[in-house]
Order: structure tokens, then C-alpha cells, then sequence
């Protein structure tokens, strides 16, 4: 599967996901790279991709939102201890379900990730 986010700055976009486990696997130029993790990629579109161009009604498209991808952890009390240390943005604390436990954070560009761990 692949999602695509779009962000400002694609260098500090892959820094941060590296925090999160993810490795580049191919970077095209200052405007695209793509990270991967667990046989999963994430295209990181910046501005300048044709992604980005603006749709016929006007709407541009631009980082933000509700939907995300889910990043599973292993120690995630840990993972959440670092990324709070690091300046991440939390949306919420963490809540637990019947499922597992799971927060939101973003990314440097507003896109929200859904960090979780089962049960």
C-alpha cells in the first residue's frame, strides 16, 4: 500500500520519519522523497510536485487533516517518551480501547499519524 502526504519541507519530512522507523528508499529532487517501513511506502510531496498543482475548482492541496496512516509500535511508552522529548506534536494523550492503545501526533507539516499498540 502507499499514501501519499503532502509537506513543505521534504529533508526535515524524512528526518522526522526516521524517528519513526521508516528508511528512504528513493528521493527525487527537494520536492519528492519516499520513505518506507514494513513493506509499506509513504511519498512525501512538496511543493513543486504535481501533486500539489492547484485542482480545476480552485482547492489546492495542502498538508493537514484527519485521515492517517498507522505507524505500529513495539515499546510504545518508550516511542512516546522520545517523541514528546523531541518537540512532537501530540493532538491527544494516549486511549485505550479494546483494541489496544493508540495517540495521534503530527508530523512537522500538520499530517497526523496514529501511533498504536495492540493488546
Amino acid at each position: 500500500m502507499t499514501v501519499r502526504y503532502f509537506v513543505a519541507d521534504v529533508d526535515l519530512s524524512i528526518k522526522f520519519y526516521e524517528q519513526l522507523g521508516f528508511a528512504l528508499k528513493e528521493k527525487w529532487g527537494p520536492a519528492f522523497a519516499i520513505v518506507e517501513r514494513g513493506g509499506g511506502e509513504l511519498w512525501l510531496s512538496g511543493p513543486g510536485t504535481s501533486a500539489a498543482k492547484p485542482m480545476p475548482d480552485g482547492r489546492t492541496p495542502e498538508p493537514g487533516g484527519w485521515n492517517r496512516i498507522v505507524v505500529e509500535l513495539g515499546d510504545f511508552d518508550a516511542q512516546v517518551a522520545a517523541l514528546k522529548a523531541s518537540g512532537t506534536v501530540f493532538r491527544n494523550e494516549p486511549l485505550s480501547g479494546p483494541g489496544g492503545t493508540q495517540v495521534l501526533i503530527e508530523d512537522p507539516d500538520g499530517n497526523p499519524i496514529e501511533l498504536f499498540k495492540a493488546r
